[in-house]
């Protein structure tokens, strides 16, 4: 297809809302969706101060932090994304809610759009196998928060095609990403590699070889980490940790994938992490 020039992203959360800013900030009309107003109120809300915060420091010019605040556009109609070049959703890690969206999206976005998941474990190919575009399905993992981590990971479902790679490859390096590619296996590199490290944290945890604040230290400290396990597993949310565990049990067929017992009953009792207020570490809620 030729270059990218509007996004439709669906998701305002934190995910969804750095990756419509980066997008507004790179010069593309963007579109951010949510069926919750108070969501797409609050993205509209943290978008514009974040956007307000690169101006003030110097790191966007005050033209160009006007641009990309009227470049974005928000809604909660799947039809406003009709003439969108590439459609990024960012929305629940849950393969049967995004292939429910992938259809939705199938039957409205005009032929040449790309579909594009944020799915940091789920098969591309499955996702892609809901609709009539497989060739056009990819997977485009951001890190969280979108605009300031450097990685994007993109994977290929088993049908993707070269356009469509290229397109989006070359939409993360405008973004000023650094670009890795992935098989489309369960977890793909990150997640493959991370929650595996995580959920054995929570094994010594739960298991008493050390408090959470020393294993959390003796991750930072002894192997140069910026966040302890544990310390990170509240920040990415206990519920997708557990999440993207089972995703790897079930699509590896391997045991040490199962999650530790203590990861399932804080997600049971509902201590997500940061976003609940209380997970491994209690937060006071802003």
């Amino acid at each position: 297809m030729s270059e990218i020039r509007s996004v439709g992203v669906v998701g305002a959360g934190q995910m969804g809302s750095g990756i419509a800013q980066l997008a507004a900030v790179n010069g593309l009309e963007v579109w951010l969706l949510d069926s919750d107003s108070a969501a797409v109120s609050k993205a509209h809300q943290s978008i514009s101060s974040r956007i307000n915060s690169l101006v003030s420091k110097d790191l966007l010019t005050k033209e160009k932090g006007d641009e990309a605040v009227r470049n974005l556009r928000f809604t909660s109609s799947l039809e406003d994304f009709r003439s969108v070049d590439i459609i990024i959703e960012a929305i629940v890690e849950s393969e049967e809610v995004k292939k429910k969206l992938f259809v939705q999206l199938d039957n409205i976005v005009k032929d040449s759009a790309i579909l594009a998941s944020n799915t940091s474990s789920i098969s591309i190919t499955r996702l892609a196998s809901a609709t009539r575009r497989p060739s056009q399905v990819i997977g485009m993992h951001f890190m969280n928060p979108p605009p300031v981590m450097k990685l994007v990971e993109i994977i290929r479902g088993a049908t993707t095609s070269d356009n469509t790679f290229n397109a989006t490859k070359s939409l993360a390096e405008r973004f000023g990403k650094k670009v890795i590619c992935s098989q489309d296996y369960s977890g793909f590199i990150v997640n493959r590699i991370l929650m595996p490290m995580i959920n054995e944290a929570f094994h010594a945890l739960y298991t008493g070889v050390a408090t959470k604040e020393d294993i959390d230290t003796g991750m930072k400290l002894g192997t140069n980490h910026p966040m302890g396990p544990l310390e990170l597993a509240d920040h990415i949310g206990l519920d997708v940790c557990l999440s993207i565990m089972k995703v790897l049990l079930n699509g590896l067929g391997d045991s040490k994938y199962s999650p530790c017992p203590l990861l399932v009953q804080y997600v049971d009792a509902g201590r997500l992490g940061r976003k609940s207020g209380v997970g491994v570490y209690t937060y006071s809620k802003i």
